[in-house]
């Protein structure tokens, strides 16, 4: 990571990590990385998405690149039109599940797919100069929110089962997801009742979404419903709700769809990626069944390099970020929601008998402090955690690490007791909380 890039591109609360400064730059640097550079632009429906989008767009035709702006539309839209449509760069402004103040920036290459680490660190030198052409070859900026409808029918059509007959509730979580995700559920025939789907720039994620389930447990079971599907604010998450009222998060979303291409003879090496905090209980199930779990760091655009590097399909990540290579090479809501409802749609089984081991009890407590790097790296946290791992041996694990995109450090703790994780999580809790203080005192 570095200075501007966290996990997951560019984040931060717009006007105070996220300016209008920031923004330019990155798209001047973006703009001026190649020739007559071709970039397209879309956006999820916070306010501000015109306000960071413009300012990018600004920086990049400063440089001389032409930008086609689609408007509102999901990351894996973007992703897939850019490579599709032959555009050098793609760029979506969204801070994803977070809430409305905050914003961001994610860049795709030619081939849709996120930048790694390397590239982004050479993009983040280009931010200390500024490219500017002559008047004559100032880049052009063209608003054509049609081309959104080849994104809608590549999802249309990228199942062969009906879904008539199935009751499906769906949450858009006020997000990017709003319009594309009820039409392509109806093209297919499934009888949809349509939730947080009115935008009005400040309720994205608010109280629904990937992160906020309950209310969608609750239309499940109240309208007898087969399945539910909740995305977040760029709608590149999928967080499922099966007919009993169960949430199945990535961790099991990857095992079903394993499980389906294994049943198939498409599973590729017998072999699906993972990060460091999908759940032990999914890897121990996967292993009975034949199917080994490879681990790679937090973040969808690792899951992605794994899944190239090593030739495999399917990878993701417990927040419901999910890659099933075959379809599209990035993570997308509504792609993996219309696959799940698929294999139980051909299927004879309910959603809620594709799911059958226990999950570990993870414990994941997120703790803000004001220097993270000195904290993660004391001396009191690696020994507690040097200690409290020697108690644990093989019957759990720990996990502390920074936050890409928040002034947080995350702790995770996982054993087949749901009290002892908890009682462990709140161990570093408050040695992290007394750390950051005396921080803060030491810098008065």
């Amino acid at each position: 990571m570095g200075l501007f890039f966290g996990t997951d591109g560019i984040r931060g609360q717009v006007n105070d990590d996220l300016s209008q400064a920031t923004a330019y730059k990155c798209g001047n640097a973006l703009g001026g990385k190649n020739k007559k550079c071709k970039i397209l632009i879309g956006r999820d429906t916070r306010l501000s998405g015109s306000f960071i989008g413009l300012s990018f767009a600004t920086g990049a035709m400063n440089a001389g690149a032409s930008v086609v702006d689609v408007g509102v539309c999901p990351t894996a839209g973007i992703s897939y039109l850019t490579k599709e449509l032959g555009f050098d760069f793609g760029v979506i402004i969204s801070a994803s599940h977070n809430p409305a103040e905050f914003n961001g920036i994610k860049i795709v290459d030619n081939q849709g797919k996120k930048l790694g680490d390397k590239k982004e660190e050479e993009l983040e030198k280009l931010f200390l100069r500024e490219f500017i052409v002559p008047y004559d070859q100032i880049g052009t900026y063209e608003y054509n929110p049609r081309l959104v409808i080849k994104y809608e029918e590549f999802l249309s059509t990228s199942i062969s089962t009906s879904l008539e007959g199935k009751t499906i509730v769906l949450d858009c979580a006020n997000g990017a997801s709003y319009k594309i995700a009820p039409a392509v559920f109806r093209d297919n025939k499934a009888k949809i009742i349509a939730t947080f789907c009115k935008p009005d720039g400040l309720n994205i994620n608010k109280d629904c979404g990937a992160l906020h389930v309950e209310k969608l447990q609750k239309y499940v079971l109240k309208y007898n419903a087969d399945m539910g599907f909740a995305f977040d604010g760029d709608s590149d998450r999928l967080i499922a709700i099966d007919d009993k009222g169960n949430i199945l998060d990535g961790d099991k979303l990857v095992y079903i769809f394993a499980m389906d291409y294994k049943a198939k003879g498409k599973l590729n090496k017998s072999a699906v990626v993972g990060t460091r905090h999908t759940n032990m209980g999914v890897e121990i199930a996967l292993k009975d069944k034949g199917v080994n779990l490879i681990r790679t760091d937090i973040g969808d655009k690792y899951v992605s390099a794994a899944l190239t590097e090593k030739d495999l399909l399917i990878g993701g990540e417990q927040s419901g970020h999910i890659i099933v290579r075959d379809k599209l090479g990035t993570g997308d809501g509504v792609l993996n929601a219309l696959h799940l409802a698929e294999i139980v749609a051909s299927g004879n089984k309910k959603l809620s008998e594709y799911v059958d081991f226990e999950l570990y009890k993870q414990c994941n407590i997120n703790v803000k402090v004001d220097d993270k790097m000195r904290i993660i790296n004391s001396e009191e946290l690696t020994n507690l955690r040097d200690e409290q791992e020697a108690l644990l041996g093989d019957s759990g694990r720990i996990m502390i690490r920074l936050s890409g995109t928040e002034p947080y450090i995350r702790v995770m703790v996982e054993t087949k007791d749901e009290q002892k994780s908890k009682d462990v999580a709140k161990l570093f809790e408050k040695l992290i909380k007394e750390l950051n203080k005396e921080g803060y005192l030491c810098a008065e």
